[in-house]
């Protein structure tokens, strides 16, 4: 716990002193080291300061610096203690509790996109993060804890970010991660590749005081190239260990932990802290800033290094001097740090952030080239080799074009084969439970609920796996970041930023990270707008909707109908984002500044990893809504039972039946014509008189327009809770006699349906409406979700609500018209 949260009278030995240079070694030398007991002598009138005994005299603390020293109390430590203890709790075993609780270290992972970040933490971790090859990949905090040499690690990923200048979202997030949260030690990790643009970094690590050790990832790479780096030196000159990696194959991790515990117990020689040296005008600046700092009260000192303070200030930090403005007491601060820019700018004509950033890359352009002795750009050159054509001006669209149109279709094709096996092993099921079991409620809703709804969609995991598997590709290779940089040019006419195309692309996964992947937009008008069309992008569960229906109606031309799907809503996007960017958004340019990463190998291991994990989320869903939402939808379509209606039909069956032993060869075709239409209408008015059918009546007058029965309207309700139940729910209503609902029946069922009256329920009309309404209308409540958190207004979410189901409505009708004009 906090020192700041022990109550008057009450004790706790110290376990770590937190905070950063100056206030840390002040409160140590202090006493306030690891092991020293601390008591609570009172508290001021209003809480703050508090009064403290410790080494045998009293120190007055501030709240917000005792917040800074983490303390264990007996009560925490006899939790702590061993279950066979039982002997008399004094002062060795709460230092052994100190000592257990210290052996926990908090790490937090910092680095560029496409460093291998994420990587080291899978890898370390055992965790099952998403590693992709373009910035935005990480777009939150995740936390992992494991064991090494008798620590415990808790490690947390932060977003991929170049700098912690606030000026995304990703950036102020790492810095208020770090500056709130004070992990033990930042692990930068650095792209060996690309060494002095991620040094950059490294650099306001530096202006932060805090204790860094930097991961060289993907030191194979660079050692491939030829170039020879004295890490070690560079290491010595900036004050920070610097450890190689090769986070993919797990190669120098141990090196890396072993390395944080020594700089975690202060036995690393060459840790220190260093101050990069800005040029005389900007040191005298902050040599002016600085005495306003140390005299102002309030915790600012305590969070951030004075010098960092200063720094930021002259940056132009915009949240900082909002902060500094609203209080009173830093008045005299403001003036002073408007008064060194105004000098600074005026004397040199150049921006004050622009000469400190010149510096820092001036300082690390001065560390490399003492420490680094690079070779030709071999592989930077193989990496232009394949741009020539992959973003060239032509062909760039060809290509892209190509690699998406041979993504459908082989998860259409290529799915089709195990697709058919779970097909084959889902009807067995169902065909095996309806001959041993007996007749009852039970039985329909095993046979007809569990295993016809999660049946008719565990059947197109195999299609689903191979989607995740080309979008991995694309992104482990560094062809995504390539597939923004060619659609810049269409995002720009849409009014948006080319790093809109990659959650619009990670839509084609799901809608909901696609839309969590929005915060690596810095303009929140585009980011909006970005998350209102994603919806537009066929996500993974509406894949199961298009291949049933294309499947059934047409299943000659499936590839390309797919292909048409996903293709329709990227211009339904397009077109959108227009008339939105024209009405709704201030229009603004954003100029497109995005890494193109150099080519990568992606590893077997990541990218199956990645696959497999967006499957099993997949079966996961299944498990837990899908499966209680086809229990319902069967309980509503079950009950109410109407006897008279079965016994009614049942009478008229059995008559016919009987005058078949004498009727001739032709009359018993007719007759059997007769019975089967008898059991669907038989089956069609059971349906109507459950609660179901109640529900499709109510909205039939709704959608019939569109050419849909009630049936394909109770469908495209219960699809609000996630798409794949649209397949399930379609499974349990166009149910066969038998009950069995493997997909090839349910295609029959669906291509025989028929209305009283004898006409066919399905065409190729009102099918094709059909998909168009599954691909526009509400997205599912997950994604509203997102929408509400990522945007932070209810505002946004009941529009996407509304105008997506209203604007599926309308195209459905143009479809189920028009069409009908023409066929």
């Amino acid at each position: 716990m906090k020192l700041s949260e022990l109550t008057n009278g009450k004790e706790g030995v110290i376990v770590k002193v937190k905070g950063h240079g100056a206030f840390r070694k002040r409160i140590l030398e202090m006493g306030f080291v690891k092991g020293k007991k601390v008591k609570v002598i009172k508290n001021a009138p209003l809480k703050d300061p508090i009064e403290y005994q410790i080494l045998e005299y009293k120190i007055s603390l501030r709240r917000s610096e005792a917040d800074l020293i983490e303390v264990v109390t007996k009560e925490e430590a006899k939790e702590l203690a061993p279950l066979e203890y039982h002997g008399t709790f004094g002062d060795d075993l709460l230092k052994q509790s100190v000592t257990h609780k210290h052996k926990t270290i908090n790490i937090a992972l910092v680095g560029n996109p496409n460093c291998g970040k994420t990587t080291i933490f899978n890898f370390a971790s055992g965790a099952k993060e998403h590693v992709g090859n373009y910035s935005g990949v990480t777009v939150d905090s995740k936390l992992a804890t494991f064991q090494h040499k008798g620590f415990k690690f808790n490690i947390i990923d932060l977003p991929g970010t170049y700098s912690i200048s606030a000026y995304t979202p990703e950036e102020t997030y790492v810095r208020e991660y770090i500056l709130g949260e004070t992990p033990d030690i930042v692990v930068n990790v650095v792209d060996s590749s690309n060494i002095e643009r991620n040094l950059f970094l490294t650099t306001q690590l530096i202006d932060l005081d805090v204790k860094v050790v930097v991961a060289l990832n993907m030191f194979d790479e660079l050692e491939r190239k030829g170039d020879k780096f004295n890490y070690s030196k560079l290491g010595k000159m900036l004050g920070i260990p610097f450890v190689p990696t090769v986070g993919s194959k797990g190669k120098g991790l141990d090196d890396l932990f072993n390395k944080l515990i020594d700089v975690y117990e202060d036995k690393e020689p060459i840790v220190r802290h260093i101050h990069i040296n800005y040029g005389d005008l900007i040191e005298n600046a902050i040599k002016k800033i600085q005495p306003h700092l140390r005299v102002q009260s309030g915790d600012l000192k305590n969070r951030m290094s004075p010098r960092y303070i200063a720094v930021r200030a002259l940056e132009k930090d915009n949240q900082l001097m909002d902060f500094l403005s609203k209080k009173e007491i830093y008045q005299d601060l403001v003036v002073e740090i408007e008064n060194q820019i105004n000098k600074i700018e005026k004397r040199t004509g150049e921006d004050t952030e622009t000469l400190i950033t010149d510096a820092k890359f001036g300082f690390v352009a001065g560390a490399l080239k003492e420490t680094l002795e690079e070779k030709p750009r071999t592989r930077r050159r193989k990496t232009e080799l394949i741009d020539n054509i992959l973003t060239h001006k032509y062909l760039g669209f060809p290509f892209f074009i190509l690699f998406m149109w041979v993504m459908f279709l082989a998860t259409f094709r290529l799915g089709e084969y195990p697709m058919n096996w779970i097909d084959a092993g889902v009807g067995a099921l169902s065909d095996l439970l309806t001959n041993v079991m007996p007749e009852g409620s039970f039985k329909h809703l095993l046979v007809d609920g569990i295993i016809g709804g999660v049946g008719g969609v565990i059947i197109f995991l195999p299609n689903i796996l191979i989607l995740f598997l080309f979008i991995s590709f694309m992104e482990d290779t560094g062809y995504m970041a390539r597939a923004a940089f060619i659609m810049d040019r269409i995002m720009h006419k849409m009014g948006l930023h080319g790093k809109s195309f990659i959650p619009l692309v990670m839509g084609f996964g799901c809608n909901v990270p696609a839309i969590m992947a929005t915060r690596t937009i810095e303009n929140r008008n585009n980011r909006i707008l970005t998350m209102l069309i994603n919806p537009f992008m066929s996500c993974s569960a509406r894949l199961p909707v298009y291949i049933l229906i294309i499947g059934a109606f047409f299943p000659n031309n499936a590839g390309t109908i797919l292909f048409a799907m996903y293709g329709g809503g990227i211009l339904i996007a397009v077109i959108m984002a227009r008339l939105f960017k024209r009405f709704l958004f201030k229009h603004d340019d954003v100029p497109f500044v995005m890494e193109l990463p150099p080519y990568r190998v992606p590893t077997i291991r990541n990218t199956l990893r990645h696959m497999w994990h967006k499957g099993y989320q997949y079966l996961k869903k299944m498990g837990g809504i899908i499966l209680v939402a086809s229990v319902i939808i069967w309980f509503l379509g079950y009950f109410p039972q109407n006897k008279e209606i079965a016994k009614k039909y049942d009478a008229q069956i059995e008559q016919l039946q009987a005058g078949m032993d004498s009727s001739s060869a032709l009359e018993k075709e007719v007759l059997l014509k007769n019975i089967d239409s008898l059991h669907i209408e038989k089956l069609s008015k059971q349906q109507e008189e459950t609660y179901i059918g109640h529900l499709g009546q109510i909205i039939e007058p709704v959608i019939e327009p569109l050419g849909f029965d009630w049936k394909m309207g109770v469908s495209l309700i219960t699809g609000i809770a996630a798409k794949e139940i649209v397949v399930s729910t379609m499974a349990v209503l166009y149910q066969s006699e038998e009950g069995d609902e493997n997909s090839s029946q349910l295609i029959s069922r669906l291509r025989d349906e028929r209305h009283v009256d004898g006409s066919k329920v399905f065409n190729k009309v009102n099918a094709l409406a059909f998909l168009v309404f599954i691909l526009i209308y509400f997205p599912c409540v997950a994604v509203i979700a997102a929408i509400k958190k990522e945007s932070g207004s209810w505002k946004w979410a009941l529009f996407t609500i509304f105008y997506t189901t209203g604007l599926a409505w309308i195209l459905a009708f143009a479809v189920n018209h028009i069409g009908g004009l023409l066929f």
